[in-house]
């Protein structure tokens, strides 16, 4: 499991942080015929009702849904739920604005390939937009 993989949701600073969501990095490979960029496989499971802060990847970033129901939104975009079979895209310059589990009852899993320049970090925390 990758800690600080996925931004997780807020918590109280007195309150031990929430476990949100599982990371699970599957690989990571070269990517063939482009120096210097890498693709990277992982599972992310959101426990019930659990969500990821406003982030980006500054990366190709390729989600297919395995189980459950997850809400995703890109900055400028209405969101969407989507379910098992369903793929949701970000391009290098989104603000991943909402990804979470849509259930308060059941754990959502999702499939994720990244294609990224390699040693850039996989995600980067983004202040909300109030002003953007």
């Amino acid at each position: 499991m990758f800690a600080g993989l996925w931004p997780l949701m807020a918590y109280a600073d007195d309150a031990a942080p929430p476990r949100e969501a599982i990371v699970q990095e599957l690989m990571v490979r070269d990517l063939a015929g482009v120096i210097g960029r890498e693709v990277r496989m992982l599972t992310v499971e959101y426990i019930a009702g659990g969500a990821s802060l406003p982030h980006r990847h500054n990366a190709q970033v390729f989600v297919y849904v395995l189980d459950g129901a997850v809400r995703m939104q890109i900055e400028g975009a209405a969101p969407v739920t989507l379910g098992p079979g369903e793929t949701f895209y970000e391009g290098p310059d989104d603000v991943h604005t909402v990804s979470a589990n849509a259930s308060q009852t059941k754990p959502a899993r999702i499939l994720v390939f990244i294609i990224k320049n390699k040693g850039a970090p996989v995600s980067t925390a983004v202040a909300p937009a109030v002003h953007r």
